[in-house]
């Protein structure tokens, strides 16, 4: 009777995403009036963002994957949660213009130090040897999470990396609720949980191994790298710290987009 009636097993589709904000189309444009007038200068932009934490043992993975008929992968019954078993922080920086996926995977918590460690780290082996000294580097993240925009310790660590390299640091934020139109989702994340569907991921080197695996037919390649350093949580930036940042708000929606200006070091 259902199928006369043109019902079929269906899931979820997350398509509501809330009340929009009424500037949503406009910072969308805005943002890609800035990244067009970087590529034109041959800058940088990058989007980043962190995937969702994974276990790590052997604990099932969702989805499929080619085995002997009747051989599937054995794994612990049980994966509740338990703050004593170890997790996988993915922390991603994705190069739109050159299609390359950066992943750092830390063993930590999610902060911002760590999404500004990333950033460091996607710098120093892949972003400095692409791009001849440019002058300024693009942001496109969140407005929520370790790279929100609230976040003081994110517009912190961004100053200490801008002095580390010279480069002025351009940030823009996605509206709230829009997380899903971030590039690096789609782009890299998505490809990356194709990759390792129905593997079980054993260990943290399983896990960078897997994502740096990862290709598409249309050219993404990606490289990860295992940070085994402790990111601290609940670090308050005072307001002496906070006057430090050379920051300064765009003219449209100045806590969305602003610019860190690199300050010369002795």
């Amino acid at each position: 009777m259902l199928h006369a009636l043109h019902y079929s097993l269906q899931g979820n589709a997350k398509t509501q995403e809330g009340k929009q904000h009424p500037d949503r189309d406009a910072q969308f444009r805005y943002i890609q009036r800035q990244s067009k007038t970087f590529l034109r200068h041959n800058w940088p932009v990058i989007s980043v963002d962190s995937k969702k934490k994974e276990l790590v043992g052997n604990h099932a993975n969702s989805g499929q994957e080619w085995q002997p008929q009747g051989q599937p992968e054995q794994v612990d019954v049980h994966d509740f949660p338990d703050p004593d078993v170890p997790k996988a922080v993915p922390r991603g920086v994705y190069d739109p213009q050159h299609n390359l996926g950066w992943v750092t995977v830390g063993c930590s918590h999610d902060t911002a130090s760590f999404a500004v460690e990333s950033i460091r780290r996607w710098w120093r082996e892949m972003g400095q040897p692409l791009y001849s000294k440019p002058k300024k580097l693009l942001v496109c993240a969140d407005s929520g999470g370790s790279n929100g925009y609230r976040l003081r310790l994110w517009k912190l660590e961004l100053q200490r990396w801008a002095n580390e390299t010279g480069l002025d640091v351009v940030v823009c934020h996605y509206p709230p609720g829009t997380s899903k139109w971030n590039k690096i989702e789609h782009r890299l994340f998505s490809y990356i949980t194709m990759n390792w569907r129905g593997r079980p991921l054993i260990s943290y080197q399983v896990v960078v191994n897997l994502i740096g695996a990862t290709t598409t037919e249309t050219g993404l390649r990606v490289q990860a790298e295992l940070d085994t350093e402790l990111y601290p949580t609940k670090v308050k930036v005072t307001d002496e710290q906070l006057a430090t940042v050379d920051l300064h708000p765009h003219h449209f929606h100045g806590e969305w987009n602003y610019t860190i200006k690199h300050q010369e070091t002795d």
